[in-house]
């Protein structure tokens, strides 16, 4: 019997090898794979049918499918949006490669409010939600049973009693511990409600490496929030574990909120295997402001690594600063490699994460990018008011980035995330003084903040970096 199942387990793991040929994106993990899966089948074979895979199968981006249909229904889109669409001309390269990366176009005649922690972020979405007269779009990676998502919950119920349409949308990982009986109550109004279903499918049954971590809100297809923030009280500053929670998120209002709409109902069509039909596709604009935006959704179903792509794409273009802000700061060798020849052409980079971890994986692993690359010009600066969470970067003085994509592996692959680029002077300018404040808070971090830790810190800082693909 014995025989059998390690006779099985072999074959299985040499199957487990082809496949891990075939679908891992990088050659460094399909060597690290192929060395496990035969050397260890045991371990390897559910690990890698767990864990393994980076392409998410199952999800079709209509953005980027052959269907006649589909394409029909997004040329009616897209032929609304063409009145708003910057001519090449007049966008960035970061934004041109963008653009062609996601199939949604830059688009001009918006304005965006910059939405600083938990208790300003909530207080506005609440009340944007209040201004509902035909639809509500709600997804969230994390959402609580707690007084904010109480509260989230009264105000959702209040409209669809009102004969709001609303559409609730969670990750079933993240949201875990989301009670059935929090979302029988907003069945019960009328509220469809619907977790994204990472596991959906043959192909997906095992995989648990896979989340949805987007969170958004649009209103009747005019204004549309992203960002950092999860409906929690930790996220408002009440865990006494992190205290004060800061995060960044932007309220949209005009064309670009469509593009954001485009993003859920993707999701949506695979969570509820329906279309939305009952939206509105027609963009309003925003009235005495005129600022260019490009959403860019991505995702473990695109053909490329877009957000890799991009954040990459960013760096490179810079002339004359990269800021950044991560909670969970563990980049790729290409991103380091990047970031690296930035600072050697003189680019004041600068990269801001917490002093106080919530994954100690994650924290050991963000030490052992800084000796390297600080030779090479990039500082590190640490955060020390409370738990910085929020995902923002800015391109010399023009260009600016708000989402929910991290700077780590989970992000760039194995995440489904949306990120804003907002191409305005006048909008960086108000993230720079957002990052100086938060400068202000931190401390750089030095050599010797490296040389006084000891062997075992120094050892685990680099066994946690070799975990940095399943992060």
């Amino acid at each position: 019997m014995w025989i059998t199942i390690i006779i099985i387990f072999y074959v299985i793991g040499i199957i487990s090898v082809i496949s891990a040929v075939m679908n891992v994106r990088t050659s460094q993990g399909t060597i690290a794979w192929v060395i496990f899966l035969l050397t260890f089948p045991y371990l390897g074979v559910p690990a890698y049918w767990i864990l393994g895979r980076s392409r998410f199968h199952g999800y079709i981006v209509p953005r980027q499918s052959g269907d006649e249909n589909i394409r029909k229904q997004l040329q009616y889109i897209f032929e609304n949006l063409n009145p708003y669409c910057i001519p090449s001309s007049e966008i960035s390269a970061v934004g041109l490669a963008a653009e062609k990366l996601v199939d949604l176009p830059y688009l001009r005649g918006n304005s965006v409010q910059l939405l600083i922690d938990g208790n300003t972020t909530f207080d506005n979405i609440l009340a944007g939600i209040d201004e509902a007269r035909d639809y509500i779009l709600f997804q969230f990676f994390i959402v609580h049973d707690d007084q904010i998502g109480c509260r989230v919950k009264e105000k959702l119920i209040k409209k669809a009693k009102e004969g709001i349409k609303i559409y609730f949308l969670y990750d079933e990982i993240g949201s875990h511990d989301l009670p059935d009986s929090y979302k029988n109550e907003l069945r019960n109004a009328g509220i469809q409600v619907y977790d994204f279903h990472t596991q959906k499918g043959s192909r997906n049954r095992f995989q648990l490496n896979f989340r949805n971590h987007r969170k958004l809100v649009v209103v009747d297809g005019k204004v549309a929030w992203i960002g950092g923030h999860n409906v929690g009280d930790e996220y408002l500053g009440k865990d006494p574990r992190f205290g004060h929670w800061r995060d960044t998120h932007i309220k949209i209002t005009g064309p670009a909120a469509l593009a954001v709409q485009i993003s859920f109902v993707e999701d949506w069509s695979w969570a509820a295997e329906k279309f939305i039909s009952e939206l509105t596709w027609k963009p309003v604009a925003a009235e005495n402001d005129n600022k260019k935006i490009l959403i860019v959704p991505s995702g473990p179903a695109d053909i490329l690594e877009t957000a890799t792509l991009m954040f990459h794409h960013a760096i490179n273009s810079a002339k004359k600063r990269i800021w950044i802000a991560s909670p969970y700061f563990v980049p790729n060798e290409e991103i380091i490699g990047a970031l690296q020849l930035a600072g050697l052409r003189g680019v004041d980079v600068r990269i801001l994460i917490p002093d106080k971890p919530d994954h100690l994986l994650v924290y050991m692993a963000s030490f052992s990018y800084f000796e390297n690359a600080s030779l090479t010009g990039v500082r590190f600066f640490r955060y020390t008011n409370g738990f910085l969470h929020q995902k923002v970067m800015l391109i010399d003085d023009s260009t600016s980035t708000v989402g929910t994509a991290n700077f780590d592996n989970r992000s760039f692959k194995l995440n489904f995330e949306i990120t804003g680029i907002i191409a305005d002077s006048a909008f960086a300018v108000e993230i720079e003084q957002m990052f100086i404040d938060d400068f202000s808070h931190a401390y750089e971090m030095t050599k010797s903040d490296i040389d006084k830790q000891s062997f075992w810190f120094k050892l685990g800082t680099r066994l946690a970096r070799l975990t940095s693909p399943i992060q």
